[in-house]
Protein backbone atom coordinates (compact mmCIF):
# COMPACT_ATOMS: atom_id res chain seq x y z
CA UNK A 1 0.00 0.00 0.00
CA UNK A 2 3.10 2.79 1.31
CA UNK A 3 4.71 1.10 -2.61
CA UNK A 4 1.98 2.18 -4.76
CA UNK A 5 1.40 5.58 -3.04
CA UNK A 6 4.94 6.29 -3.63
CA UNK A 7 4.29 5.21 -6.94
CA UNK A 8 1.29 7.57 -7.24
CA UNK A 9 3.33 10.56 -5.77
CA UNK A 10 6.23 10.17 -8.17
CA UNK A 11 3.78 9.98 -11.16
CA UNK A 12 3.22 13.84 -10.80
CA UNK A 13 4.58 17.27 -8.96
CA UNK A 14 3.19 17.67 -5.35
CA UNK A 15 1.03 20.80 -6.00
CA UNK A 16 3.87 22.94 -3.34
CA UNK A 17 6.56 22.21 -6.38
CA UNK A 18 4.00 22.90 -9.16
CA UNK A 19 3.86 26.61 -7.71
CA UNK A 20 7.06 26.87 -7.29
CA UNK A 21 7.64 25.48 -10.89
CA UNK A 22 4.96 28.41 -11.85
CA UNK A 23 6.37 31.56 -10.46
CA UNK A 24 10.03 29.91 -11.60
CA UNK A 25 9.16 30.81 -15.21
CA UNK A 26 10.45 33.31 -17.40
CA UNK A 27 8.17 35.72 -18.70
CA UNK A 28 6.79 35.48 -22.17
CA UNK A 29 9.72 38.04 -24.39
CA UNK A 30 10.83 37.44 -27.89
CA UNK A 31 14.64 39.98 -27.54
CA UNK A 32 16.00 38.79 -30.26
CA UNK A 33 12.44 40.15 -32.27
CA UNK A 34 12.73 43.44 -30.32
CA UNK A 35 16.60 44.17 -31.22
CA UNK A 36 15.24 43.31 -35.31
CA UNK A 37 11.80 45.84 -35.10
CA UNK A 38 14.69 48.54 -33.45
CA UNK A 39 17.30 48.01 -36.51
CA UNK A 40 14.82 48.02 -38.99
CA UNK A 41 13.10 50.95 -37.61
CA UNK A 42 16.56 52.67 -37.98
CA UNK A 43 17.60 51.05 -42.17
CA UNK A 44 14.30 52.25 -43.35
CA UNK A 45 12.85 55.08 -43.74
CA UNK A 46 8.80 54.26 -43.73
CA UNK A 47 9.21 51.32 -41.23
CA UNK A 48 7.48 53.55 -38.22
CA UNK A 49 4.15 53.66 -39.81
CA UNK A 50 3.80 49.91 -40.20
CA UNK A 51 4.41 49.05 -36.10
CA UNK A 52 3.15 52.51 -35.05
CA UNK A 53 -0.33 51.57 -34.49
CA UNK A 54 0.84 48.25 -33.27
CA UNK A 55 3.55 49.13 -30.78
CA UNK A 56 4.40 51.53 -27.70
CA UNK A 57 7.65 51.33 -26.08
CA UNK A 58 5.98 49.29 -22.86
CA UNK A 59 5.41 46.37 -25.71
CA UNK A 60 9.46 45.57 -25.02
CA UNK A 61 10.97 43.40 -22.56
CA UNK A 62 14.03 45.09 -22.19
CA UNK A 63 14.02 48.14 -20.40
CA UNK A 64 16.70 49.73 -22.85
CA UNK A 65 14.71 48.51 -25.66
CA UNK A 66 11.89 50.74 -23.88
CA UNK A 67 14.11 53.95 -24.11
CA UNK A 68 15.39 53.23 -27.75
CA UNK A 69 11.78 53.06 -28.90
CA UNK A 70 10.46 55.92 -26.96
CA UNK A 71 13.14 58.12 -28.66
CA UNK A 72 12.25 56.95 -32.32
CA UNK A 73 8.19 57.66 -31.26
CA UNK A 74 10.06 61.30 -30.40
CA UNK A 75 11.30 61.75 -33.43
CA UNK A 76 8.58 60.12 -35.43
CA UNK A 77 6.17 63.12 -33.49
CA UNK A 78 8.62 65.66 -34.30
CA UNK A 79 8.74 64.24 -38.06
CA UNK A 80 12.21 63.83 -37.77
CA UNK A 81 14.31 61.85 -39.76
CA UNK A 82 14.95 58.13 -37.79
CA UNK A 83 18.49 56.73 -38.26
CA UNK A 84 21.40 55.62 -36.15
CA UNK A 85 22.52 59.79 -35.91
CA UNK A 86 19.18 60.68 -35.19
CA UNK A 87 18.42 57.90 -32.59
CA UNK A 88 21.56 58.25 -31.04
CA UNK A 89 21.01 62.38 -30.99
CA UNK A 90 17.72 61.91 -29.25
CA UNK A 91 18.67 59.66 -26.98
CA UNK A 92 21.75 61.84 -25.74
CA UNK A 93 19.04 65.16 -25.39
CA UNK A 94 17.09 62.86 -23.06
CA UNK A 95 20.22 62.04 -21.29
CA UNK A 96 19.50 58.34 -21.59
CA UNK A 97 22.28 57.75 -24.12
CA UNK A 98 24.63 55.93 -21.25
CA UNK A 99 22.05 53.99 -20.00
CA UNK A 100 21.32 52.12 -22.89
CA UNK A 101 25.12 51.74 -23.75
CA UNK A 102 26.35 53.71 -26.09
CA UNK A 103 26.23 54.28 -29.69
CA UNK A 104 28.29 51.59 -29.98
CA UNK A 105 24.79 49.55 -28.61
CA UNK A 106 22.40 51.65 -31.24
CA UNK A 107 24.89 50.62 -33.69
CA UNK A 108 24.51 47.19 -32.91
CA UNK A 109 21.22 47.08 -33.00
CA UNK A 110 21.12 48.02 -37.05
CA UNK A 111 23.06 44.92 -37.01
CA UNK A 112 20.85 42.50 -36.30
CA UNK A 113 18.63 43.07 -39.48
CA UNK A 114 19.39 43.57 -43.04
CA UNK A 115 16.40 44.84 -43.78
CA UNK A 116 12.44 45.78 -42.66
CA UNK A 117 10.81 43.45 -44.65
CA UNK A 118 8.71 41.50 -42.07
CA UNK A 119 8.99 44.13 -39.29
CA UNK A 120 5.16 44.32 -38.85
CA UNK A 121 4.86 40.78 -38.40
CA UNK A 122 7.89 41.03 -36.03
CA UNK A 123 5.88 43.79 -34.18
CA UNK A 124 2.90 42.03 -33.72
CA UNK A 125 4.45 38.53 -32.43
CA UNK A 126 5.84 41.54 -29.66
CA UNK A 127 2.76 42.41 -29.14
CA UNK A 128 1.85 39.35 -28.34
CA UNK A 129 4.13 38.48 -25.75
CA UNK A 130 3.77 41.90 -23.82
CA UNK A 131 0.17 41.39 -23.85
CA UNK A 132 1.04 37.77 -21.90
CA UNK A 133 2.77 39.37 -19.23
CA UNK A 134 0.23 41.99 -18.71
CA UNK A 135 -2.38 38.91 -18.16
CA UNK A 136 0.11 37.52 -16.22
CA UNK A 137 0.95 40.59 -13.99
CA UNK A 138 -3.07 40.96 -14.01
CA UNK A 139 -3.87 37.19 -12.80
CA UNK A 140 -1.21 37.42 -10.45
CA UNK A 141 -2.48 40.53 -8.71
CA UNK A 142 -5.46 39.04 -8.59
CA UNK A 143 -4.58 36.17 -6.97
CA UNK A 144 -2.21 37.89 -4.51
CA UNK A 145 -5.26 39.64 -3.59
CA UNK A 146 -7.84 37.04 -2.91
CA UNK A 147 -5.72 35.34 -1.06
CA UNK A 148 -5.56 38.17 1.88
CA UNK A 149 -8.07 37.97 4.26
CA UNK A 150 -8.59 41.59 4.55
CA UNK A 151 -9.78 42.61 0.75
CA UNK A 152 -13.00 43.19 -0.13
CA UNK A 153 -14.21 40.96 -2.43
CA UNK A 154 -16.65 42.69 -4.30
CA UNK A 155 -14.24 45.55 -4.31
CA UNK A 156 -11.43 43.16 -5.88
CA UNK A 157 -13.74 42.21 -8.50
CA UNK A 158 -14.37 45.69 -9.96
CA UNK A 159 -10.89 46.34 -9.90
CA UNK A 160 -10.58 43.10 -11.61
CA UNK A 161 -12.98 43.87 -14.24
CA UNK A 162 -11.65 46.91 -14.42
CA UNK A 163 -8.33 46.33 -15.32
CA UNK A 164 -9.10 43.44 -17.47
CA UNK A 165 -11.34 45.87 -19.58
CA UNK A 166 -8.28 48.20 -19.76
CA UNK A 167 -5.60 45.79 -20.97
CA UNK A 168 -8.76 44.24 -23.40
CA UNK A 169 -9.15 48.35 -24.58
CA UNK A 170 -5.79 48.85 -25.12
CA UNK A 171 -4.65 45.84 -27.35
CA UNK A 172 -7.74 45.62 -29.67
CA UNK A 173 -6.96 46.42 -33.17
CA UNK A 174 -9.22 46.34 -36.27
CA UNK A 175 -7.71 46.36 -39.31
CA UNK A 176 -8.56 48.79 -42.46
CA UNK A 177 -11.08 47.76 -45.12
CA UNK A 178 -10.91 48.06 -48.92
CA UNK A 179 -13.91 50.37 -49.97
CA UNK A 180 -15.59 47.77 -52.57
CA UNK A 181 -17.24 45.54 -49.85
CA UNK A 182 -17.94 48.65 -47.96
CA UNK A 183 -20.30 49.78 -50.79
CA UNK A 184 -21.58 46.71 -51.77
CA UNK A 185 -22.73 46.68 -48.06
CA UNK A 186 -24.18 50.47 -48.07
CA UNK A 187 -26.11 48.94 -51.40
CA UNK A 188 -27.59 46.07 -50.04
CA UNK A 189 -28.90 48.72 -47.01
CA UNK A 190 -30.27 51.01 -49.67
CA UNK A 191 -32.08 48.18 -51.56
CA UNK A 192 -33.64 46.66 -48.44
CA UNK A 193 -35.21 50.29 -47.17
CA UNK A 194 -36.44 51.03 -51.10
CA UNK A 195 -38.13 47.44 -50.55
CA UNK A 196 -40.27 48.30 -47.46
CA UNK A 197 -42.99 49.54 -47.75
CA UNK A 198 -42.19 52.83 -44.91
CA UNK A 199 -39.02 53.30 -46.33
CA UNK A 200 -37.43 52.96 -42.72
CA UNK A 201 -33.89 51.59 -42.70
CA UNK A 202 -33.58 50.96 -38.78
CA UNK A 203 -35.34 49.57 -36.25
CA UNK A 204 -39.40 50.95 -36.23
CA UNK A 205 -39.78 52.62 -32.39
CA UNK A 206 -43.50 52.70 -32.48
CA UNK A 207 -43.20 56.32 -32.73
CA UNK A 208 -43.85 57.05 -36.69
CA UNK A 209 -43.02 60.76 -36.84
CA UNK A 210 -40.01 60.01 -34.75
CA UNK A 211 -39.25 56.65 -37.16
CA UNK A 212 -39.71 59.40 -40.11
CA UNK A 213 -36.68 61.52 -39.02
CA UNK A 214 -34.46 58.80 -37.65
CA UNK A 215 -35.34 56.04 -40.35
CA UNK A 216 -35.66 53.83 -37.62
CA UNK A 217 -32.81 53.33 -35.05
CA UNK A 218 -29.31 52.62 -36.89
CA UNK A 219 -27.27 49.71 -36.23
CA UNK A 220 -24.05 50.90 -33.88
CA UNK A 221 -25.82 54.59 -33.49
CA UNK A 222 -25.37 55.47 -29.85
CA UNK A 223 -28.81 57.56 -28.74
CA UNK A 224 -28.86 59.99 -26.11
CA UNK A 225 -31.87 60.39 -25.00
CA UNK A 226 -32.02 63.00 -21.80
CA UNK A 227 -34.41 65.08 -19.48
CA UNK A 228 -34.84 66.48 -16.41
CA UNK A 229 -36.36 63.97 -13.06
CA UNK A 230 -40.46 63.48 -14.08
CA UNK A 231 -39.76 63.99 -17.66
CA UNK A 232 -40.68 60.83 -18.02
CA UNK A 233 -37.26 59.10 -19.33
CA UNK A 234 -38.25 55.75 -18.43
CA UNK A 235 -41.87 55.63 -19.78
CA UNK A 236 -40.28 56.66 -22.71
CA UNK A 237 -38.09 53.49 -23.30
CA UNK A 238 -40.62 51.30 -21.49
CA UNK A 239 -43.07 52.36 -24.39
CA UNK A 240 -40.69 52.22 -26.68
CA UNK A 241 -39.56 48.55 -25.73
CA UNK A 242 -42.77 47.43 -25.72
CA UNK A 243 -43.51 48.77 -29.35
CA UNK A 244 -40.37 47.43 -30.74
CA UNK A 245 -40.54 43.68 -28.50
CA UNK A 246 -44.71 43.61 -28.77
CA UNK A 247 -45.43 44.97 -32.41
CA UNK A 248 -41.95 44.36 -34.04
CA UNK A 249 -40.80 41.65 -32.32
CA UNK A 250 -37.47 43.21 -31.92
CA UNK A 251 -35.49 41.40 -29.43
CA UNK A 252 -34.59 44.45 -26.90
CA UNK A 253 -33.04 43.90 -24.19
CA UNK A 254 -33.52 46.67 -20.75
CA UNK A 255 -30.64 47.27 -18.44
CA UNK A 256 -32.10 49.17 -15.49
CA UNK A 257 -29.41 50.90 -12.85
CA UNK A 258 -32.59 52.40 -11.13
CA UNK A 259 -35.34 50.17 -10.53
CA UNK A 260 -35.74 47.04 -10.11
CA UNK A 261 -37.19 44.29 -12.80
CA UNK A 262 -40.20 43.83 -11.13
CA UNK A 263 -40.76 47.89 -10.82
CA UNK A 264 -40.22 47.78 -13.94
CA UNK A 265 -42.75 45.08 -15.17
CA UNK A 266 -45.32 46.64 -13.28
CA UNK A 267 -44.95 49.68 -15.53
CA UNK A 268 -45.08 47.74 -18.73
CA UNK A 269 -48.51 46.54 -16.86
CA UNK A 270 -49.30 49.66 -15.86
CA UNK A 271 -48.59 50.71 -20.09
CA UNK A 272 -50.17 47.87 -21.50
CA UNK A 273 -52.96 46.97 -19.82
CA UNK A 274 -54.13 50.89 -19.49
CA UNK A 275 -54.57 50.44 -15.74
CA UNK A 276 -53.69 53.34 -12.91
CA UNK A 277 -50.53 52.51 -10.99
CA UNK A 278 -52.03 52.99 -7.79
CA UNK A 279 -54.08 50.00 -8.64
CA UNK A 280 -51.28 47.65 -9.64
CA UNK A 281 -49.72 48.68 -6.08
CA UNK A 282 -52.59 47.72 -3.77
CA UNK A 283 -54.33 45.14 -6.06
CA UNK A 284 -57.47 46.71 -5.75
CA UNK A 285 -59.08 46.58 -9.53
CA UNK A 286 -62.78 46.82 -10.64
CA UNK A 287 -63.62 43.24 -12.18
CA UNK A 288 -63.68 44.66 -15.56
CA UNK A 289 -60.23 46.02 -14.81
CA UNK A 290 -59.17 42.02 -14.16
CA UNK A 291 -60.71 41.43 -17.10
CA UNK A 292 -58.71 44.37 -18.87
CA UNK A 293 -55.38 42.99 -17.26
CA UNK A 294 -56.26 39.60 -17.94
CA UNK A 295 -57.27 39.96 -21.47
CA UNK A 296 -53.94 42.81 -22.58
CA UNK A 297 -51.46 41.11 -20.40
CA UNK A 298 -51.70 38.55 -22.93
CA UNK A 299 -49.11 40.51 -25.26
CA UNK A 300 -46.37 40.63 -22.62
CA UNK A 301 -46.06 36.82 -22.79
CA UNK A 302 -43.16 34.90 -24.70
CA UNK A 303 -42.27 38.98 -25.56
CA UNK A 304 -38.67 39.20 -26.81
CA UNK A 305 -37.76 41.83 -24.00
CA UNK A 306 -34.95 41.12 -21.95
CA UNK A 307 -34.86 43.10 -18.50
CA UNK A 308 -31.05 43.41 -16.10
CA UNK A 309 -31.68 44.99 -13.10
CA UNK A 310 -27.87 44.78 -11.61
CA UNK A 311 -27.06 47.94 -9.67
CA UNK A 312 -23.84 50.35 -10.47
CA UNK A 313 -23.32 48.42 -13.75
CA UNK A 314 -19.59 48.39 -14.63
CA UNK A 315 -18.91 49.22 -18.24
CA UNK A 316 -16.97 45.94 -18.34
CA UNK A 317 -20.21 43.78 -17.03
CA UNK A 318 -22.20 45.84 -19.52
CA UNK A 319 -19.97 44.59 -22.49
CA UNK A 320 -20.25 41.11 -21.30
CA UNK A 321 -23.88 40.82 -20.86
CA UNK A 322 -24.53 42.42 -24.19
CA UNK A 323 -22.47 40.25 -26.17
CA UNK A 324 -23.97 37.35 -24.49
CA UNK A 325 -27.42 38.64 -25.20
CA UNK A 326 -26.66 39.50 -28.68
CA UNK A 327 -25.44 35.90 -29.53
CA UNK A 328 -27.74 34.12 -27.54
CA UNK A 329 -30.90 35.84 -28.03
CA UNK A 330 -30.53 37.65 -31.20
CA UNK A 331 -30.87 41.19 -29.20
CA UNK A 332 -31.22 44.03 -31.43
CA UNK A 333 -31.28 46.85 -29.40
CA UNK A 334 -29.82 47.58 -25.72
CA UNK A 335 -31.32 50.26 -24.05
CA UNK A 336 -29.75 51.42 -20.40
CA UNK A 337 -31.21 53.67 -17.89
CA UNK A 338 -29.44 55.59 -16.83
CA UNK A 339 -25.89 56.50 -17.94
CA UNK A 340 -24.91 58.42 -14.87
CA UNK A 341 -25.48 55.44 -12.90
CA UNK A 342 -22.86 53.31 -14.41
CA UNK A 343 -19.11 53.19 -13.50
CA UNK A 344 -16.22 52.75 -15.48
CA UNK A 345 -15.73 49.14 -14.32
CA UNK A 346 -13.47 50.32 -11.20
CA UNK A 347 -10.96 52.29 -12.90
CA UNK A 348 -9.78 55.45 -11.07
CA UNK A 349 -10.17 58.99 -12.85
CA UNK A 350 -9.25 61.91 -11.91
CA UNK A 351 -13.13 63.27 -11.68
CA UNK A 352 -16.27 62.50 -12.17
CA UNK A 353 -16.68 63.91 -15.82
CA UNK A 354 -13.59 62.12 -16.98
CA UNK A 355 -15.18 58.71 -15.91
CA UNK A 356 -18.69 59.95 -17.36
CA UNK A 357 -16.29 60.28 -20.89
CA UNK A 358 -15.01 57.15 -20.28
CA UNK A 359 -18.48 55.27 -20.15
CA UNK A 360 -19.65 57.37 -23.08
CA UNK A 361 -16.86 56.19 -25.18
CA UNK A 362 -17.15 52.79 -24.47
CA UNK A 363 -20.99 52.81 -25.34
CA UNK A 364 -20.27 54.05 -28.64
CA UNK A 365 -17.51 51.11 -29.12
CA UNK A 366 -20.00 48.64 -27.98
CA UNK A 367 -22.62 49.88 -30.86
CA UNK A 368 -19.90 49.48 -33.56
CA UNK A 369 -19.06 46.15 -31.79
CA UNK A 370 -21.98 44.42 -31.58
CA UNK A 371 -23.72 46.77 -35.06
CA UNK A 372 -26.96 47.14 -33.24
CA UNK A 373 -28.22 50.91 -31.75
CA UNK A 374 -27.92 51.50 -28.00
CA UNK A 375 -30.02 53.75 -25.98
CA UNK A 376 -28.94 55.74 -23.11
CA UNK A 377 -30.58 57.78 -20.90
CA UNK A 378 -28.83 61.08 -19.48
CA UNK A 379 -29.68 63.63 -16.63
CA UNK A 380 -29.59 66.82 -17.37
CA UNK A 381 -28.19 69.71 -14.95
CA UNK A 382 -30.54 72.14 -13.64
CA UNK A 383 -29.63 75.18 -16.24
CA UNK A 384 -33.24 73.92 -17.45
CA UNK A 385 -34.80 75.40 -14.16
CA UNK A 386 -33.18 78.10 -14.00
CA UNK A 387 -33.65 80.04 -17.43
CA UNK A 388 -37.36 82.22 -17.67
CA UNK A 389 -40.42 81.44 -20.04
CA UNK A 390 -41.19 78.62 -22.28
CA UNK A 391 -38.35 79.33 -24.72
CA UNK A 392 -35.83 78.82 -21.25
CA UNK A 393 -37.68 75.44 -20.33
CA UNK A 394 -36.39 74.14 -23.87
CA UNK A 395 -33.05 71.38 -23.27
CA UNK A 396 -30.30 72.78 -24.69
CA UNK A 397 -26.99 70.43 -25.29
CA UNK A 398 -25.01 72.26 -23.14
CA UNK A 399 -27.58 71.19 -19.82
CA UNK A 400 -26.35 67.49 -20.52
CA UNK A 401 -25.11 66.35 -17.32
CA UNK A 402 -21.52 66.00 -15.91
CA UNK A 403 -19.75 65.60 -19.71
CA UNK A 404 -19.35 67.17 -22.70
CA UNK A 405 -18.05 64.13 -24.35
CA UNK A 406 -21.63 62.59 -24.01
CA UNK A 407 -22.80 65.12 -26.75
CA UNK A 408 -19.28 64.46 -28.66
CA UNK A 409 -20.05 60.89 -28.44
CA UNK A 410 -23.33 60.20 -29.35
CA UNK A 411 -24.59 60.19 -32.94
CA UNK A 412 -28.07 61.24 -31.82
CA UNK A 413 -29.29 63.46 -28.71
CA UNK A 414 -32.90 63.49 -28.21
CA UNK A 415 -34.75 65.82 -25.18
CA UNK A 416 -37.85 64.94 -24.03
CA UNK A 417 -39.68 68.18 -22.83
CA UNK A 418 -43.26 68.51 -21.23
CA UNK A 419 -44.41 72.06 -21.00
CA UNK A 420 -47.22 71.30 -18.81
CA UNK A 421 -44.65 70.45 -16.23
CA UNK A 422 -43.47 73.88 -15.82
CA UNK A 423 -47.20 75.03 -15.90
CA UNK A 424 -47.09 76.44 -19.56
CA UNK A 425 -50.84 75.02 -20.66
CA UNK A 426 -51.13 76.60 -23.61
CA UNK A 427 -48.85 78.02 -26.48
CA UNK A 428 -48.39 81.34 -27.67
CA UNK A 429 -51.49 80.59 -30.50
CA UNK A 430 -53.43 79.68 -27.31
CA UNK A 431 -53.87 76.31 -28.06
CA UNK A 432 -53.98 73.63 -25.24
CA UNK A 433 -50.64 71.82 -24.54
CA UNK A 434 -51.61 69.62 -22.14
CA UNK A 435 -51.26 65.99 -22.31
CA UNK A 436 -48.09 66.67 -24.94
CA UNK A 437 -44.37 65.81 -24.84
CA UNK A 438 -42.09 67.18 -27.18
CA UNK A 439 -38.92 65.28 -28.18
CA UNK A 440 -36.22 67.73 -29.56
CA UNK A 441 -33.63 65.91 -31.52
CA UNK A 442 -31.04 68.17 -31.25
CA UNK A 443 -28.08 66.42 -32.59
CA UNK A 444 -28.49 63.96 -35.86
CA UNK A 445 -24.71 63.28 -37.12
CA UNK A 446 -27.00 61.31 -40.35
CA UNK A 447 -29.34 63.76 -40.52
CA UNK A 448 -31.70 66.73 -39.66
CA UNK A 449 -32.82 67.77 -36.12
CA UNK A 450 -36.32 68.34 -36.01
CA UNK A 451 -39.06 68.25 -33.14
CA UNK A 452 -41.64 65.49 -32.68
CA UNK A 453 -44.86 65.62 -31.06
CA UNK A 454 -46.07 62.82 -28.80
CA UNK A 455 -49.17 62.46 -26.59
CA UNK A 456 -47.86 61.38 -22.55
CA UNK A 457 -50.91 59.93 -20.89
CA UNK A 458 -49.22 60.55 -17.32
CA UNK A 459 -51.80 57.75 -15.60
CA UNK A 460 -50.43 54.90 -17.55
CA UNK A 461 -47.35 56.22 -18.03
CA UNK A 462 -47.23 55.64 -21.27
CA UNK A 463 -46.02 57.94 -24.28
CA UNK A 464 -48.00 56.97 -27.61
CA UNK A 465 -48.58 58.77 -31.33
CA UNK A 466 -50.50 61.89 -30.63
CA UNK A 467 -53.28 60.48 -32.79
CA UNK A 468 -54.11 57.30 -31.76
CA UNK A 469 -56.73 57.08 -29.49
CA UNK A 470 -56.74 61.44 -28.63
CA UNK A 471 -59.52 62.77 -27.62
CA UNK A 472 -59.27 66.59 -26.11
CA UNK A 473 -61.81 69.12 -26.79
CA UNK A 474 -64.18 66.93 -28.96
CA UNK A 475 -61.08 66.81 -31.34
CA UNK A 476 -58.08 64.20 -31.95
CA UNK A 477 -54.44 65.70 -33.11
CA UNK A 478 -52.98 64.25 -36.24
CA UNK A 479 -49.27 63.57 -36.20
CA UNK A 480 -46.63 66.60 -36.84
CA UNK A 481 -43.21 67.11 -37.31
CA UNK A 482 -42.37 70.31 -36.16
CA UNK A 483 -39.14 71.45 -38.28
CA UNK A 484 -39.11 75.24 -37.30
CA UNK A 485 -38.81 74.70 -33.33
CA UNK A 486 -42.20 74.96 -32.64
CA UNK A 487 -43.52 72.49 -30.76
CA UNK A 488 -47.33 73.69 -30.29
CA UNK A 489 -49.95 72.11 -32.60
CA UNK A 490 -51.39 74.65 -34.98
CA UNK A 491 -55.47 74.77 -35.59
CA UNK A 492 -55.20 72.44 -38.53
CA UNK A 493 -53.82 69.62 -35.91
CA UNK A 494 -57.14 69.01 -34.90
CA UNK A 495 -59.95 66.87 -37.02
CA UNK A 496 -63.01 65.69 -35.76
CA UNK A 497 -63.42 62.48 -34.21
CA UNK A 498 -66.60 60.55 -33.26
CA UNK A 499 -67.50 61.63 -29.65
CA UNK A 500 -67.02 58.97 -26.59
CA UNK A 501 -64.18 58.35 -23.66
CA UNK A 502 -60.51 57.44 -24.80
CA UNK A 503 -60.77 54.37 -22.33
CA UNK A 504 -63.32 51.80 -22.86
CA UNK A 505 -63.49 49.68 -20.22
CA UNK A 506 -64.39 45.50 -21.05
Amino acid sequence: MADNNYKNQRKGKPKEMQQMSDIGRVQPQARELEEAVLGALMLEKDAYSLVSDILKPDSFYDPIHQIVYRAIVDLAVRQAPIDMLTVVEQLKKDGELETVGGPVYVAQLTEKVGSAAHIEFHARIIAQKYLARELIAFSSSVTNKAFDETSDVDDLMQEAEGKLFEISQGNVKKDVTQINPVIKEALNLLEIAANRDDGLSGLQTGFDALDKITSGWQNSDLVIIAARPAMGKTAFVLSMAKNMAVTYNYPVALFSLEMANVQLVNRLIVNTCEIPGEKIKNGRLEPYEWEQLDFKIKELYDAPLYIDDTPSLSVFELRTKARRLVREHGVRMIIIDYLQLMNASGMQYGSREQEVSMISRSLKGLAKELNIPIIALSQLNRGVEGRAGAEGKRPQLSDLRESGAIEQDADMVCFIHRPEYYKILEDEKGNSLIGLAEIIIAKHRNGATADVLLRFKSEFARFQNIDDDYNIGGGQFTSKINMNGNAAPSPTDFQPMAGGSDFVPF
